[in-house]
This record gives C-alpha cells, sequence and structure tokens, in this order.
C-alpha cells in the first residue's frame, strides 16, 4: 500500500491510499479519484517526503476513530454555525457573492450552492468563498 497527499484543482489537500503506484495512475487516469471537499476529479499528487525507517522508536499510533469523531464533530459546529448565521441564497450564490464582492449588493455572510466551474471564476476574480464541510447521514436517524 502506498498513501498519496493530493490536491484538486480547487487547492483542497487531502491523502488516499493505493495498492501501487500505477493502481493511482491507472484510477487517476480513468477519473476515479476525486476530492473529497468538491468533488473535482482534477487531482494530482502533492510533493511529500518519504517514509524512511529509523532506529528511534515511533510515536504511539494514533486513534482513528477517536480523530474522525472529532473531525466530525468539529465539521458538524463549522456547518451549524454558517446555517444559524448567514442568509442562505441557494443556487444563487456565486451571483450573490460576486454582487457583495463589487458593491452591488449589502455586505453580509451567505451561503448557498454553486458548481465547481463558478467557485474556480469567483477565486480566479479575489472573491472570497470556502465549500462547507459535508456531512454523512446523522447515525442516530439512520433507518
Amino acid at each position: 500500500m502506498i498513501r498519496y497527499a493530493l490536491s484538486c484543482d480547487h487547492d483542497h489537500g487531502f491523502e488516499a491510499w493505493f495498492a501501487s503506484s500505477s493502481d493511482y495512475d491507472d484510477q487517476a487516469a480513468r477519473g476515479l479519484v476525486e476530492c473529497p471537499f468538491c468533488g473535482s476529479t482534477g487531482v494530482r499528487k502533492q510533493v511529500m517526503a518519504p517514509a524512511v525507517a529509523g532506529t528511534k522508536k515511533a510515536a504511539p499510533a494514533p486513534d482513528m476513530a477517536k480523530m474522525q469523531a472529532m473531525m466530525m464533530q468539529a465539521a458538524r459546529q463549522v456547518r451549524d454555525h454558517v446555517e444559524q448565521n448567514f442568509d442562505y441564497v441557494g443556487d444563487a450564490f456565486a451571483r450573490e457573492a460576486r454582487d457583495i464582492h463589487e458593491g452591488r449588493s449589502e455586505k453580509r455572510e451567505i451561503y448557498g450552492e454553486a458548481t465547481p466551474a463558478d467557485i474556480k471564476k469567483l477565486k480566479d476574480d479575489g472573491v472570497s468563498c470556502a465549500a462547507l464541510p459535508s456531512l454523512p447521514p446523522d447515525p442516530k436517524k439512520a433507518n
């Protein structure tokens, strides 16, 4: 197994595991490697330092389940804060964000939906925006 640090064409960084380097190349060429934040398949490898075995005793492995639970809790808190304090503008997000940036609309915090292409155009034009973390279904509400 090999772990790659990856980033998408929207500069979201993430990691993924592959059976081999050729498996990554094959999956990426077929558009199967996608960003977990925005779904973009424009993914590339980031520069990584190789993992070299040393003589020092390694630190204990982190509790991955606990770390995941902490990250999901933080993502829920961010999303809840935005949903409670920002104006929802639906699929008019890109237009409204641009209007606010250019002074044609009142300055306020907004959230809504936009395509990856719209987000790229906004960022290219200097409009600040970021994707909200997507959340898995609440296990308490599952059937």
